[in-house]
């Protein structure tokens, strides 16, 4: 048997092996880096939000209570 006869039935499946593990492991790092983004992104926004609703400091320049 010639190896151009059998080539056909090596080649083609491995082909299809290797690039459905690649077209997988694309699909889930684009899954994984928007995941990322928008876990970022909400981690963002609840550190403005508390960055907003909190107590603000004492300024150093305040009058003293008394008024003088």
């Amino acid at each position: 048997m010639d190896w151009a006869n059998w080539f056909p039935i090596v080649f083609f499946p491995l082909k299809i092996l290797v690039l459905g593990i690649g077209m997988f492991f694309s699909i889930k790092w684009h899954h994984d880096q928007d995941k990322k983004k928008k876990a970022l992104e909400q981690e963002r926004a609840a550190n403005a939000a508390m960055a907003v609703n909190a107590p603000q400091p004492a300024s150093v320049d305040a009058a003293p209570a008394g008024g003088q």
